[in-house]
């Protein structure tokens, strides 16, 4: 018998034993949600997305794995389709046939909800025919959108509509797709949490991970207003490093970030401050970094940091006589600062070339 066939039959074996896997089971919720599981073939990403009227949704329903795939399990959830789902799909399995693998033998399948999408972009969406109304789902290239408790087919035609006609990264879409989903009416019993995950190849803080985007609001009154604020800084702050040296598409998706950012009203002197920087250390839109940073000086006029960051872009720029003025200035404030000094000999050598 073929190894992977046998591996399966273990894996499965598991889901159909883990206490919480059946609907009778002491603390299973059911997650009345609506997601959107996809692939960005462009950039190899993965992502899940999803909001409802329970608690924090980010906890159960979203899994993936880079190169891999991801996975939304939701309704009367078996946690278990999460990893599992994702086991069967490193064996090379379609998202077809890990669908068939995982509900074949559930006996609980017609209250689940699933949503899967393949290391291939095939996607796969099952939607059991005791789920509460309204439910049911959409599939399409790269991408499965599924939700029950809903106010209508409408949340989720809406969401396929958003995510299709949106042109950004793979973030971008998918929080468009739930906050259409969210205005066509979203989980009939009101709002309370949602979450984004996306996946990418040493996307992680530092390449430390494959984890591009976590955000999860538990518990709000206004959680995907929650989830857009919080977006908007996590692409700075975290997505912004990674796609600015990516190539294309990504760094046309890097300026984007920034200029949304900047036309926000969430800008801060520190982000501003680590913005500038992005730019000026990759001699990237000096000009950019100059006019940023001293939006930062601005707002916090006595940062030696911040005067660091400006005398940067103005090194950058080709204007050493002020990135030595910025640079003095910084190290008024800090002395003893080792880096100033060594960025101030930096640019004075620069100067007398």
């Amino acid at each position: 018998m073929n190894g992977d066939i046998v591996m399966l039959q273990i894996l499965l074996s598991v889901v159909l034993l883990i206490p919480g896997s059946s609907t009778g089971s002491p603390g299973a919720i059911y997650t009345s949600t609506f997601s959107i599981v996809a692939m960005d073939t462009l950039t190899g990403e993965f992502g899940v997305a999803v909001a409802s009227k329970v608690l924090d949704v980010g906890y159960i329903v979203p899994w993936g794995e880079q190169g891999t795939g991801a996975v939304a399990t939701q309704a009367q959830t078996n946690a278990m389709f999460g990893p599992v789902g994702l086991e069967i799909l490193r064996t090379g399995a379609t998202a077809d046939e890990v669908m068939e693998n995982l509900l074949g033998s559930d006996p609980e399948r017609e209250v689940r909800q699933l949503g899967i999408v393949d290391a291939e972009g095939n996607s796969a969406s099952f939607t059991g025919s005791e789920t509460m109304d309204w439910a049911g789902s959409i599939t399409g290239p790269g991408y499965a959108i599924q939700g029950n408790i809903l106010t209508g087919p409408e949340v989720i035609e809406e969401m396929e509509t958003a995510f299709l006609g949106e042109e950004g990264s793979l973030g971008d879409r998918l929080l468009t797709a739930l906050l259409a989903g969210d205005a066509a009416g979203g989980d009939s019993r009101g709002r309370q949490s949602a979450a984004m995950v996306v996946f990418r190849e040493n996307g992680g803080y530092q390449g430390s991970s494959d984890l591009l985007i976590d955000i999860r609001v538990a518990d709000s009154e206004d959680p995907l207003g929650d989830l857009q604020r919080i977006y908007s800084k996590w692409c700075m702050w975290f997505v912004f490093p990674v796609y600015i040296d990516a190539g294309s598409p990504e760094t046309e998706y890097a300026i984007l970030i920034m200029d949304d950012y900047l036309a926000s009203d969430e800008v801060d002197a520190q982000t501003l401050n680590g913005l500038a920087w992005e730019l000026a250390i990759r001699q990237l839109h000096p000009e950019k970094a100059v006019e940023i940073a001293m939006m930062a000086i601005e707002m916090e006029p006595e940062d030696a940091n911040i005067m660091d960051t400006l005398a940067e872009s103005y090194f950058a720029l080709g204007d050493y006589e002020m990135a030595v003025e910025w640079e003095r200035k910084a190290l008024e404030l800090d002395p003893e600062n080792v880096f100033y000094n060594e960025q101030l000999i930096k640019f004075l050598e620069s100067a007398e070339e």
